[in-house]
């Protein structure tokens, strides 16, 4: 029986990299199962004040969203067989450092997706990963690759 690979997808939400991720996976047949944080930026800064309550102060606004999202971020990842982290050039991504982090300490397989000019930027989470992309077609190639039986 061949196994079902488990990918999370990390990273930037304002291009369309995963979509054509998975839509490649899907075109080249690939046993693969995807996942996601919530991607929807405006739900996401929310979820904790429209759950729990409104707060005055913005670092307790964040501090809820983010503790409701670690919940789903945090189990995903450890759920994973793969890791895909994609850091974008639009916003700072600390989340996407800190998923990039969080899935090497627990020792999964980790792919990073940067435009080349981020290179400097992120060395240290580059030297973490097994591999560094610049493309969805490349992480496509990857995954049919690695879970090729």
């Amino acid at each position: 029986m061949s196994k079902q690979w488990q990918v999370y997808l990390s990273g930037e939400i304002h291009t369309d990299w995963r979509e054509r991720i998975v839509a490649g996976s899907k075109s080249e047949n690939l046993k693969v199962s995807f996942s996601t944080p919530v991607t929807d930026h405006a739900k996401s800064d929310d979820c904790g004040v429209d759950i729990l309550g409104k707060e005055e102060n913005k670092y307790w606004h964040d501090n809820k969203g983010a503790g409701i999202n670690a919940i789903r971020t945090q189990s995903l990842i450890k759920q994973a067989d793969i890791v895909v982290v994609r850091f974008g050039d639009k916003y700072r991504q600390w989340n996407a450092a800190f998923d990039a982090g969080y899935a090497t300490a627990l020792g999964k397989s980790l792919i990073i997706m940067h435009d080349p000019e981020l290179t400097h930027a992120l060395k240290e989470v580059d030297r973490a990963a097994n591999a560094v992309c610049q493309t969805p077609e490349q992480i496509v190639e990857l995954l049919s690759y690695v879970v090729h039986e």
